[in-house]
């Protein structure tokens, strides 16, 4: 989960020109692309918006984390600038966003990874007709180093460059080392409040969903101390998109998609999850970007599974001043690997 929660969404039910028309031709070298709507992925009308300054520039797909907490709301995100030097394509993964405004599935209905995996390929391929290529950049951050990932391996021929930033390798190790971590810094800082709650919950795996949430702030307090903060530009939303019903279905979505992540008893998506296993050989160059004070996905386990990885090309930042949540320097360290390695190319 990101730092982007709880933030305004709307419900807007925009006809729109990339699902309701003619497919536009592919933009062209030197034409600049404003465009947002649904289009139909999966079976179901998913939200997306594409922007670039020229058309010419590697197009780069966005894999946002939670689930359930999508970027695209924001005015000035963390991807904002790059529009400069990518087409940039944010996407309201299903049970996200505006995709849950218009889509809101039933209680019972469960989140698949495969589902979603299969629905991001599936736009990735929309992407490369749409915008006339034959690769994208792919970039996934927390939930999205998982997501992204599996869109990774299965099809491999549709991405130039993997770039999974914040990523989490599996469930029950990675609770069980952030928990452990919070309890050293705590009883470091004569933190007794949060060393009794920490302690409360256990030893992973939980059973109560609510467990997460509650080491999620403590994480959230202690890597404050040590990172750098977001930029309040980030978190500025659209001014279109703070009605209270923008607001009531961005919450929806992500109780909905929190609660499919974690499980009610601890058998969500997450206790299925082993990055090691399941997504550590890949057929295209693999950049990962971590944040040094990442206390969610601490850097050892990223540095083991980076380790573990094969791939033709391969290449990790660990990046100081930073935590899980995107803030200026895990961003302009993105920024950086992609310049060095893909040179602006990516056909």
């Amino acid at each position: 989960m990101h730092l982007f929660t709880r933030s305004l969404f709307t419900a807007l039910a925009l006809a729109s020109p990339l699902a309701h028309a003619a497919l536009p031709a592919a933009c062209k070298p030197g034409q600049a692309i404003h465009d947002s709507g649904y289009v139909k992925i999966g079976g179901i009308e998913q939200w997306i918006s594409i922007d670039g300054a020229d058309c010419a520039k590697p197009a780069l797909l966005l894999v946002h984390g939670g689930p359930g907490n999508p970027l695209s709301v924001y005015e000035n995100g963390p991807y904002a600038s790059w529009t400069r030097d990518y087409v940039v394509v944010h996407w309201d993964q299903r049970a996200s966003g505006l995709t849950w405004s218009r889509n809101a599935p039933d209680e019972d209905t469960p989140l698949r990874l495969e589902r979603m995996r299969d629905d991001g390929i599936e736009l990735s391929r929309h992407l490369l007709e749409r915008l006339g290529k034959r690769k994208l950049v792919l970039l996934g951050s927390s939930w999205g180093s998982i997501l992204g990932g599996h869109m990774a391996t299965k099809s491999p021929e549709l991405y130039c460059a993997w770039m999974p930033v914040a990523q989490v390798v599996n469930n029950t190790e990675t609770m069980r080392v952030s928990r452990d971590a919070i309890l050293a810094r705590a009883r470091a800082a004569g933190d007794g409040a949060t060393v009794e709650k920490i302690e409360a919950l256990g030893t992973p795996p939980w059973t109560n969903p609510r467990n997460f949430g509650i080491l999620r702030r403590a994480i959230r307090k202690y890597e404050a101390m040590v990172s750098d903060p977001a930029p309040a530009a980030w978190l500025e939303w659209k001014a279109a998109r703070g009605t209270p019903k923008a607001r009531a279905d961005y919450e929806a979505a992500e109780d909905y998609s929190y609660i499919q992540f974690i499980g009610m008893k601890g058998d969500g998506i997450a206790s299925l999850v082993d990055m090691e296993r399941q997504a550590a050989s890949f057929k295209l160059p693999v950049y990962m970007v971590h944040g040094e004070q990442d206390l969610l996905g601490t850097k050892e386990i990223a540095q083991r599974y980076f380790d573990r990885i094969s791939a033709p090309r391969k290449q990790l930042a660990i990046v100081p001043r930073a935590g899980h949540d995107p803030n200026l320097p895990l961003v302009d360290a993105q920024a950086r690997m992609l310049a060095s390695q893909l040179g602006g190319r990516c056909e």
